[in-house]
């Protein structure tokens, strides 16, 4: 499915899990994936609601794959959180995570302490080792008074062998038991993608959003009036794509195909 040309584009926001990789898996030859973005002669960004990894991290992980990139083309929810409270609440505020350490390193580096006494933030993010007594003590420092921010609500996650429990899961239980919604701060909030643009320089006209999620990486770029192209190689099947509304611009196998149809 088409509805833009390539002409009209400059920059693309490119959503990772489900679209470059499964988790250590990658989704067709990514070496090639970004000399046909290079060819193209189309600025990137990436940017992903997956907060277990830093940015240093996800740069080695494409480095194993064959592709370089700068620091300032990679954009991750933890950072996104780590905006949001900064500009809400003082240096070293009190926060305790459900999360992995990438997103305790993040707040930690922007100035929160990272705790579970006298707790007055929790956030909550991916947390693939999450127990009970976590849940348990987030969900008493939150009824307690404790501000409540998630990384995203992502429900499902792609792996090799299908779907499996996401961020979005954890914090499901999280609102069940204290009976509060979260600020969610990664897709589709639009926070990511505005910055993603405001560092290549681009417009919402002349973005294009890739993801392979409906109800984030979509909604997102769709919230901002930016082009979007869904990919069918992570948690999205046909049906639901044309089921959506208003569909996106482009509906292609995975990136791969999409970039090819785009360069005709």
């Amino acid at each position: 499915m088409r509805n833009v040309t390539h002409k009209l584009i400059d920059a693309l926001i490119i959503d990772m899990d489900g679209v470059l990789w499964r988790e250590a898996t990658p989704i067709n030859n990514l070496g090639r994936v970004f000399q046909l973005i290079d060819e193209m002669g189309l600025k990137v960004t990436l940017a992903t609601n997956n907060s277990t990894k830093t940015v240093s991290e996800y740069l080695s992980k494409l480095e194993s794959f064959g592709v370089a990139l700068q620091t300032n083309q990679i954009i991750t929810s933890s950072e996104a959180a780590a905006s949001y409270l900064t500009g809400r609440y003082p240096p070293n505020s009190r926060v305790y995570v459900v999360g992995e350490p990438a997103l305790e390193q993040v707040l930690a580096e922007n100035g929160f302490e990272i705790t579970d006494e006298d707790v007055e933030i929790v956030v909550a993010g991916m947390d693939r080792m999450v127990t009970y007594a976590k849940l348990r003590n987030a969900t008493l420092f939150i009824r307690s008074g404790g501000a409540f921010v998630a990384t995203n609500a992502d429900r499902t996650f792609p792996t090799p062998e299908g779907l499996v429990p996401g961020a979005g899961s954890i914090l499901a239980a999280l609102q069940a038991a204290c009976d509060i919604e979260a600020v969610v701060v990664g897709k589709p909030s639009t926070y990511m993608y505005e910055e993603a643009m405001n560092r290549m320089g681009s417009t919402p006209q002349r973005t294009l959003v890739i993801g392979d999620r409906l109800e984030t990486d979509i909604a997102g770029g769709q919230r901002l009036n930016c082009q979007t192209a869904l990919v069918l190689s992570g948690v999205t099947d046909l049906m639901q794509a044309r089921a959506w509304s208003p569909k996106p611009d482009w509906i292609s196998q995975d990136i791969t195909q999409l970039l090819l149809e785009m360069k005709d």
